[in-house]
Protein backbone atom coordinates (compact mmCIF):
# COMPACT_ATOMS: atom_id res chain seq x y z
CA UNK A 1 0.00 0.00 0.00
CA UNK A 2 2.74 2.31 0.74
CA UNK A 3 4.41 1.35 -2.36
CA UNK A 4 1.24 2.46 -4.37
CA UNK A 5 1.19 5.78 -2.51
CA UNK A 6 4.98 6.44 -3.14
CA UNK A 7 4.19 5.78 -6.78
CA UNK A 8 1.25 8.18 -7.09
CA UNK A 9 3.43 10.58 -5.60
CA UNK A 10 6.22 10.42 -7.81
CA UNK A 11 3.82 10.28 -10.65
CA UNK A 12 2.30 13.91 -9.32
CA UNK A 13 5.67 15.12 -8.64
CA UNK A 14 6.27 14.21 -12.17
CA UNK A 15 3.24 15.71 -13.78
CA UNK A 16 3.89 18.49 -11.41
CA UNK A 17 7.04 19.70 -12.74
CA UNK A 18 6.17 18.78 -16.78
CA UNK A 19 3.03 21.45 -16.02
CA UNK A 20 5.52 24.00 -14.22
CA UNK A 21 5.89 25.13 -17.78
CA UNK A 22 2.02 25.33 -19.03
CA UNK A 23 1.31 26.97 -15.90
CA UNK A 24 -1.00 30.05 -16.75
CA UNK A 25 -0.76 33.65 -15.37
CA UNK A 26 -3.81 35.77 -15.50
CA UNK A 27 -3.56 39.13 -14.69
CA UNK A 28 -1.74 40.98 -12.26
CA UNK A 29 -2.85 37.96 -9.17
CA UNK A 30 -1.02 35.59 -11.29
CA UNK A 31 -3.61 32.89 -10.73
CA UNK A 32 -2.91 29.12 -11.86
CA UNK A 33 -4.61 26.30 -14.31
CA UNK A 34 -3.84 23.29 -12.15
CA UNK A 35 -4.94 20.10 -14.44
CA UNK A 36 -4.27 17.07 -12.50
CA UNK A 37 -7.19 15.09 -14.19
CA UNK A 38 -6.72 11.25 -15.25
CA UNK A 39 -3.66 10.68 -12.72
CA UNK A 40 -5.49 7.48 -10.79
CA UNK A 41 -5.37 9.17 -7.56
CA UNK A 42 -6.88 7.66 -4.90
CA UNK A 43 -6.22 10.73 -2.46
CA UNK A 44 -4.75 14.33 -3.00
CA UNK A 45 -1.07 14.63 -2.00
CA UNK A 46 -0.94 16.86 0.55
CA UNK A 47 0.60 19.69 0.63
CA UNK A 48 0.38 20.83 -2.49
CA UNK A 49 0.58 24.38 -4.38
CA UNK A 50 -0.45 27.28 -2.97
CA UNK A 51 -4.38 26.73 -3.20
CA UNK A 52 -5.11 30.30 -2.90
CA UNK A 53 -2.99 31.02 -6.31
CA UNK A 54 -5.43 28.50 -8.42
CA UNK A 55 -8.30 29.56 -10.79
CA UNK A 56 -8.89 26.72 -12.24
CA UNK A 57 -8.47 23.12 -10.39
CA UNK A 58 -9.50 19.66 -12.69
CA UNK A 59 -9.43 16.94 -10.44
CA UNK A 60 -11.66 14.32 -12.68
CA UNK A 61 -11.54 10.95 -13.67
CA UNK A 62 -9.39 9.92 -10.32
CA UNK A 63 -10.46 7.70 -7.59
CA UNK A 64 -11.35 10.76 -5.23
CA UNK A 65 -13.73 8.85 -2.39
CA UNK A 66 -13.21 12.15 -0.56
CA UNK A 67 -12.23 16.16 -0.46
CA UNK A 68 -10.87 17.32 2.19
CA UNK A 69 -12.32 19.90 3.92
CA UNK A 70 -9.54 22.04 4.66
CA UNK A 71 -7.99 21.69 1.13
CA UNK A 72 -11.78 23.00 -0.44
CA UNK A 73 -11.32 25.48 2.16
CA UNK A 74 -8.27 27.52 1.20
CA UNK A 75 -9.55 27.28 -2.69
CA UNK A 76 -10.56 30.82 -2.07
CA UNK A 77 -9.99 32.55 -5.89
CA UNK A 78 -10.90 28.79 -7.92
CA UNK A 79 -13.93 29.97 -10.03
CA UNK A 80 -13.59 26.50 -12.23
CA UNK A 81 -13.43 23.06 -10.11
CA UNK A 82 -14.02 19.85 -12.16
CA UNK A 83 -14.31 16.83 -10.16
CA UNK A 84 -16.20 14.49 -12.53
CA UNK A 85 -15.82 10.79 -12.86
CA UNK A 86 -14.80 9.79 -9.11
CA UNK A 87 -15.63 8.22 -6.46
CA UNK A 88 -17.34 10.70 -4.20
CA UNK A 89 -20.33 10.10 -2.08
CA UNK A 90 -20.14 13.89 -0.78
CA UNK A 91 -19.02 16.88 -1.19
CA UNK A 92 -17.36 19.00 1.80
CA UNK A 93 -19.63 21.42 3.72
CA UNK A 94 -16.36 24.10 2.88
CA UNK A 95 -17.28 24.53 -0.23
CA UNK A 96 -19.61 27.54 0.72
CA UNK A 97 -16.30 28.93 1.17
CA UNK A 98 -15.98 29.48 -2.96
CA UNK A 99 -17.47 32.91 -3.03
CA UNK A 100 -15.86 33.29 -6.87
CA UNK A 101 -16.78 29.84 -8.14
CA UNK A 102 -18.41 29.97 -11.11
CA UNK A 103 -18.67 26.54 -12.78
CA UNK A 104 -19.06 23.17 -10.50
CA UNK A 105 -19.07 19.89 -12.29
CA UNK A 106 -19.59 17.11 -9.87
CA UNK A 107 -20.97 14.78 -12.09
CA UNK A 108 -20.35 10.61 -12.52
CA UNK A 109 -20.04 10.17 -8.66
CA UNK A 110 -21.86 8.61 -5.90
CA UNK A 111 -23.52 11.79 -4.76
CA UNK A 112 -26.84 10.92 -2.76
CA UNK A 113 -27.01 14.83 -1.59
CA UNK A 114 -25.54 18.37 -2.54
CA UNK A 115 -24.09 20.43 0.84
CA UNK A 116 -26.75 23.05 1.66
CA UNK A 117 -23.62 25.33 1.98
CA UNK A 118 -23.79 25.27 -2.43
CA UNK A 119 -25.98 28.32 -2.22
CA UNK A 120 -22.99 30.53 -0.42
CA UNK A 121 -21.57 29.71 -3.65
CA UNK A 122 -23.04 32.90 -5.59
CA UNK A 123 -21.34 33.71 -8.57
CA UNK A 124 -22.12 30.26 -9.42
CA UNK A 125 -23.61 29.68 -13.16
CA UNK A 126 -23.16 26.14 -14.45
CA UNK A 127 -24.24 23.48 -12.33
CA UNK A 128 -23.58 20.24 -13.75
CA UNK A 129 -24.33 17.10 -11.38
CA UNK A 130 -25.69 14.61 -13.75
CA UNK A 131 -25.17 10.82 -13.43
CA UNK A 132 -25.30 10.55 -9.74
CA UNK A 133 -27.92 8.99 -7.17
CA UNK A 134 -29.54 12.54 -5.91
CA UNK A 135 -32.38 11.90 -4.21
CA UNK A 136 -33.17 15.65 -3.51
CA UNK A 137 -31.61 19.11 -4.10
CA UNK A 138 -31.14 22.00 -1.54
CA UNK A 139 -34.66 23.42 -0.77
CA UNK A 140 -33.19 26.85 -0.54
CA UNK A 141 -30.85 27.08 -3.25
CA UNK A 142 -32.74 28.95 -5.49
CA UNK A 143 -32.82 32.02 -3.81
CA UNK A 144 -29.11 32.42 -3.64
CA UNK A 145 -27.90 31.11 -6.39
CA UNK A 146 -29.35 34.31 -8.61
CA UNK A 147 -26.37 33.48 -11.12
CA UNK A 148 -26.62 30.47 -12.47
CA UNK A 149 -27.78 29.70 -15.93
CA UNK A 150 -27.42 26.02 -16.81
CA UNK A 151 -28.69 23.47 -14.28
CA UNK A 152 -28.12 19.55 -14.90
CA UNK A 153 -29.04 17.25 -12.93
CA UNK A 154 -30.15 14.09 -14.98
CA UNK A 155 -29.82 10.78 -14.54
CA UNK A 156 -30.30 10.83 -10.79
CA UNK A 157 -33.45 9.46 -8.48
CA UNK A 158 -35.15 12.81 -7.92
CA UNK A 159 -38.62 13.09 -7.44
CA UNK A 160 -39.38 16.80 -6.66
CA UNK A 161 -36.90 19.77 -7.96
CA UNK A 162 -37.14 22.63 -5.35
CA UNK A 163 -40.09 25.10 -5.59
CA UNK A 164 -36.82 27.79 -5.22
CA UNK A 165 -35.74 26.79 -8.38
CA UNK A 166 -38.80 29.41 -9.45
CA UNK A 167 -36.75 32.04 -8.45
CA UNK A 168 -33.85 31.28 -10.84
CA UNK A 169 -34.36 34.18 -13.26
CA UNK A 170 -31.31 33.87 -15.21
CA UNK A 171 -31.68 30.06 -15.60
CA UNK A 172 -31.07 29.43 -19.58
CA UNK A 173 -30.93 25.77 -19.62
CA UNK A 174 -32.92 23.17 -17.00
CA UNK A 175 -32.23 19.62 -17.67
CA UNK A 176 -34.18 16.73 -15.97
CA UNK A 177 -34.23 14.00 -17.34
CA UNK A 178 -33.90 10.74 -16.40
CA UNK A 179 -34.82 10.85 -13.23
CA UNK A 180 -38.02 9.80 -10.87
CA UNK A 181 -40.05 13.34 -11.17
CA UNK A 182 -43.10 13.41 -10.13
CA UNK A 183 -44.25 17.33 -10.81
CA UNK A 184 -42.83 20.34 -11.44
CA UNK A 185 -42.85 23.74 -9.53
CA UNK A 186 -46.20 25.54 -10.10
CA UNK A 187 -44.69 28.86 -10.52
CA UNK A 188 -42.53 28.70 -13.55
CA UNK A 189 -43.09 31.82 -15.17
CA UNK A 190 -40.50 33.22 -13.18
CA UNK A 191 -38.21 31.80 -15.09
CA UNK A 192 -38.28 34.45 -17.71
CA UNK A 193 -34.62 33.68 -19.34
CA UNK A 194 -35.84 30.03 -19.90
CA UNK A 195 -34.33 28.71 -23.46
CA UNK A 196 -34.18 24.77 -22.83
CA UNK A 197 -35.79 22.73 -20.72
CA UNK A 198 -35.63 19.15 -20.60
CA UNK A 199 -37.63 16.68 -18.33
CA UNK A 200 -38.37 13.48 -20.56
CA UNK A 201 -37.77 9.26 -19.61
CA UNK A 202 -39.23 10.29 -16.40
CA UNK A 203 -41.11 7.53 -17.37
CA UNK A 204 -44.11 6.36 -15.20
CA UNK A 205 -44.12 9.34 -13.07
CA UNK A 206 -44.44 12.50 -14.53
CA UNK A 207 -48.08 12.45 -15.57
CA UNK A 208 -48.94 16.35 -15.99
CA UNK A 209 -47.05 19.56 -17.15
CA UNK A 210 -47.93 22.92 -14.26
CA UNK A 211 -49.96 26.19 -16.59
CA UNK A 212 -46.73 27.82 -16.06
CA UNK A 213 -44.95 26.05 -18.83
CA UNK A 214 -46.84 28.35 -21.49
CA UNK A 215 -45.68 31.08 -19.81
CA UNK A 216 -41.91 30.43 -20.03
CA UNK A 217 -41.76 33.32 -22.27
CA UNK A 218 -38.38 32.61 -23.71
CA UNK A 219 -38.92 29.25 -24.68
CA UNK A 220 -37.11 27.65 -27.83
CA UNK A 221 -36.61 23.75 -26.81
CA UNK A 222 -39.61 21.83 -24.97
CA UNK A 223 -38.69 17.89 -24.45
CA UNK A 224 -41.13 16.00 -22.57
CA UNK A 225 -41.28 12.83 -23.87
CA UNK A 226 -41.47 8.98 -22.56
CA UNK A 227 -43.50 10.76 -19.66
CA UNK A 228 -47.31 9.73 -18.75
CA UNK A 229 -48.59 13.08 -20.01
CA UNK A 230 -51.99 12.74 -21.30
CA UNK A 231 -52.38 16.46 -21.96
CA UNK A 232 -50.63 19.57 -22.60
CA UNK A 233 -51.60 22.63 -20.78
CA UNK A 234 -53.13 24.73 -23.51
CA UNK A 235 -50.88 27.79 -22.23
CA UNK A 236 -47.96 25.92 -24.73
CA UNK A 237 -49.96 27.84 -27.46
CA UNK A 238 -48.88 31.02 -26.16
CA UNK A 239 -44.81 30.26 -26.52
CA UNK A 240 -44.43 32.82 -29.29
CA UNK A 241 -40.26 31.60 -29.76
CA UNK A 242 -41.00 27.67 -29.51
CA UNK A 243 -39.20 25.91 -32.47
CA UNK A 244 -38.72 22.71 -31.08
CA UNK A 245 -41.52 20.48 -29.18
CA UNK A 246 -40.88 17.04 -28.20
CA UNK A 247 -43.73 14.89 -27.36
CA UNK A 248 -43.43 10.99 -28.10
CA UNK A 249 -43.47 8.53 -26.16
CA UNK A 250 -46.66 10.09 -23.66
CA UNK A 251 -50.19 8.52 -23.94
CA UNK A 252 -51.44 11.94 -25.63
CA UNK A 253 -55.09 12.66 -25.88
CA UNK A 254 -54.86 16.30 -26.04
CA UNK A 255 -53.80 17.62 -28.74
CA UNK A 256 -55.31 14.55 -30.46
CA UNK A 257 -52.92 12.26 -32.83
CA UNK A 258 -54.22 14.27 -35.66
CA UNK A 259 -53.20 17.83 -34.63
CA UNK A 260 -49.35 16.56 -33.42
CA UNK A 261 -48.84 15.03 -36.95
CA UNK A 262 -49.30 18.58 -38.91
CA UNK A 263 -46.66 20.49 -36.61
CA UNK A 264 -45.86 22.55 -33.87
CA UNK A 265 -47.47 25.09 -35.84
CA UNK A 266 -51.35 23.29 -35.53
CA UNK A 267 -50.17 22.58 -32.36
CA UNK A 268 -49.84 26.02 -31.12
CA UNK A 269 -53.18 27.26 -33.14
CA UNK A 270 -55.05 24.53 -31.69
CA UNK A 271 -54.21 25.14 -28.13
CA UNK A 272 -54.85 28.86 -28.49
CA UNK A 273 -57.91 28.10 -30.14
CA UNK A 274 -59.12 26.08 -26.69
CA UNK A 275 -57.58 29.27 -24.54
CA UNK A 276 -60.19 31.35 -26.86
CA UNK A 277 -63.24 28.99 -26.72
CA UNK A 278 -63.21 28.12 -30.07
CA UNK A 279 -62.19 25.44 -32.62
CA UNK A 280 -60.90 25.95 -35.86
CA UNK A 281 -59.64 22.10 -36.17
CA UNK A 282 -61.14 19.70 -38.32
CA UNK A 283 -60.35 16.25 -39.16
CA UNK A 284 -58.30 15.38 -42.30
CA UNK A 285 -60.58 14.14 -45.02
CA UNK A 286 -59.48 11.19 -47.04
CA UNK A 287 -59.68 13.78 -49.98
CA UNK A 288 -56.49 15.74 -48.64
CA UNK A 289 -54.77 12.35 -47.78
CA UNK A 290 -55.41 11.65 -51.18
CA UNK A 291 -54.04 14.76 -52.31
CA UNK A 292 -51.03 14.44 -49.97
CA UNK A 293 -49.77 11.28 -50.82
CA UNK A 294 -50.40 12.69 -54.75
CA UNK A 295 -52.98 10.81 -56.23
CA UNK A 296 -54.42 13.61 -57.69
CA UNK A 297 -53.83 17.52 -57.36
CA UNK A 298 -55.39 19.68 -55.21
CA UNK A 299 -55.57 23.65 -55.57
CA UNK A 300 -54.33 25.11 -52.57
CA UNK A 301 -53.76 28.65 -53.34
CA UNK A 302 -55.97 30.16 -50.53
CA UNK A 303 -53.20 29.08 -48.08
CA UNK A 304 -52.37 32.04 -45.25
CA UNK A 305 -48.80 31.74 -46.36
CA UNK A 306 -49.93 32.49 -50.13
CA UNK A 307 -47.77 29.14 -51.21
CA UNK A 308 -49.58 27.37 -54.19
CA UNK A 309 -49.29 23.23 -54.28
CA UNK A 310 -47.97 22.96 -57.72
CA UNK A 311 -50.07 19.75 -59.77
CA UNK A 312 -48.84 16.39 -59.37
CA UNK A 313 -47.37 15.18 -62.27
CA UNK A 314 -49.40 12.35 -63.82
CA UNK A 315 -48.07 8.98 -62.90
CA UNK A 316 -47.32 6.50 -65.41
CA UNK A 317 -49.75 3.22 -65.11
CA UNK A 318 -49.61 -0.30 -66.07
CA UNK A 319 -52.26 -2.64 -66.65
CA UNK A 320 -53.15 -4.93 -64.27
CA UNK A 321 -54.49 -7.85 -66.11
CA UNK A 322 -57.43 -9.37 -64.51
CA UNK A 323 -58.57 -6.23 -62.74
CA UNK A 324 -58.31 -3.04 -65.16
CA UNK A 325 -59.81 -5.63 -67.46
CA UNK A 326 -62.78 -3.47 -69.50
CA UNK A 327 -64.95 -6.52 -67.95
CA UNK A 328 -64.98 -5.93 -65.00
CA UNK A 329 -66.51 -2.65 -65.58
CA UNK A 330 -70.13 -3.68 -65.16
CA UNK A 331 -69.67 -6.21 -61.82
CA UNK A 332 -68.76 -2.92 -59.58
CA UNK A 333 -65.68 -3.12 -58.95
CA UNK A 334 -64.83 0.14 -58.66
CA UNK A 335 -67.73 1.60 -57.25
CA UNK A 336 -67.41 4.26 -54.37
CA UNK A 337 -68.78 1.92 -51.83
CA UNK A 338 -66.57 -1.23 -52.88
CA UNK A 339 -63.16 1.45 -52.91
CA UNK A 340 -63.58 2.84 -49.45
CA UNK A 341 -65.85 0.66 -47.69
CA UNK A 342 -63.85 -1.22 -44.77
CA UNK A 343 -64.21 -4.50 -45.95
CA UNK A 344 -61.56 -5.59 -48.84
CA UNK A 345 -63.01 -6.63 -51.74
CA UNK A 346 -59.80 -7.99 -53.54
CA UNK A 347 -58.85 -9.87 -50.84
CA UNK A 348 -61.26 -12.54 -51.78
Amino acid sequence: MCEQQQRQQSEFNRRNKHKEGRMKLEDSKKLEIVDLSGMSLDSLPNPFLNLASICKLDLSNNNLQTIPESLTARLLNVMLLDVHSNQLKCLPNSIGCLSKLKILNVSGNLLLQLPSTIENCRSLQELNANFNKLRQLPDTMGFELLNLRKLSVNSNNLAFLPHSTSHLTKLRVLDARLNCLRSLPEDLENLINLQILNVSQNFQYLETLPYSVGLLMSLVELDVSYNKIAALPDSIGCLKKLQKLSVEGNPLVSPPREVMEQGLLMVKQYMCDNINGRTSYQKKSWLGTLAKCGSFSVNRSNREDGYIMPPSPMPSYKAIDGVASPRYFNMGFFSPKRLFSPKSYFSK
